[in-house]
């Protein structure tokens, strides 16, 4: 099978997020992306409200969830366009604030960047505005994220193949978001990944069963059934807190 690698004579690869101009059908381009990274703690000793009121006064873009397997767990999504800021002032704010008397969980950790296909025709919706919505929309408090991992052997379907079997897997999603059941947030987390999954996959919602009830709808499809190597952990939470944006 031959590498197909996109080349720009001036720049080398090209590396920019691709749409579609739905007017003139010609693609479109923006150099930028939204990191998401999920940090999971335990040993929570006081009532949550405590690190509300700590996220609250930080003007980090987020949610903070409480965990649903764990009676003592947080999850702590945030968001940035830099990915520096995982590294400079969201480990100063745990340092320096009460969830230095928590345990993370680094096995539990997700990051992922907002990606484009080539169809979209609004790369700013796409890569930047929809996703910080949902992540903050008061209206769907219930959240699910997991990482996977497709097999090798979907990588060496055709392109009509994989385009099929991604068709039957988006219609699903597009069908329980038409009617407000479950909305997802998908993330691209290649070489980012402690366990080199692929993809971070956010489900919310405004209750708990339909997230369970799309999960359980995708095990039928063909990616899921025969082109996952690998699937979860999974993280169920309740949102304490959510930014504004």
């Amino acid at each position: 099978m031959a590498i197909n690698i996109q080349e720009n004579r001036t720049s080398g690869v090209d590396l920019r997020e691709k749409g579609k101009d739905e007017r003139s059908d010609r693609p479109i381009y923006h150099d930028g992306r939204l990191y998401m990274q999920l940090l999971v703690f335990t040993g929570l000793n006081a009532k949550p409200q405590t690190l509300v009121r700590v996220m609250e006064k930080t003007g980090f873009c987020g949610a903070l969830y409480s965990s649903l397997h764990d009676p003592k767990g947080i999850g702590l999504l945030t968001v940035s366009e830099d990915p520096r800021f995982f590294l400079t002032e969201l480990q100063s704010f745990l340092h320096d604030s009460d969830f230095s008397r928590l345990q993370c969980r680094p096995d539990w950790t997700m990051i992922g960047r907002t990606y484009a296909i080539g169809y979209e025709n609004d790369l700013i919706e796409t890569l930047f505005e929809r996703p910080r919505r949902y992540v903050c929309n008061p209206s769907w408090p219930w959240a699910i994220w997991y990482p996977l991992r497709r097999s090798g052997d979907f990588e060496h379907l055709s392109t009509d193949e994989r385009r099929k079997i991604l068709m039957e897997h988006g219609g699903i999603g597009r069908a329980y978001g038409r009617s407000d059941h479950a909305h997802d947030i998908r993330l691209a987390c290649h070489g980012l990944d402690q366990n080199d999954n692929d993809f971070v996959v956010g489900l919310l919602s405004k209750d708990l069963h339909p997230l369970s009830a799309i999960i359980e709808r995708m095990r039928k499809t063909q990616q899921t059934s025969r082109y996952l190597s690998s699937l979860g952990p999974f993280f169920v939470g309740y949102t304490l807190w959510q930014s504004s944006s």
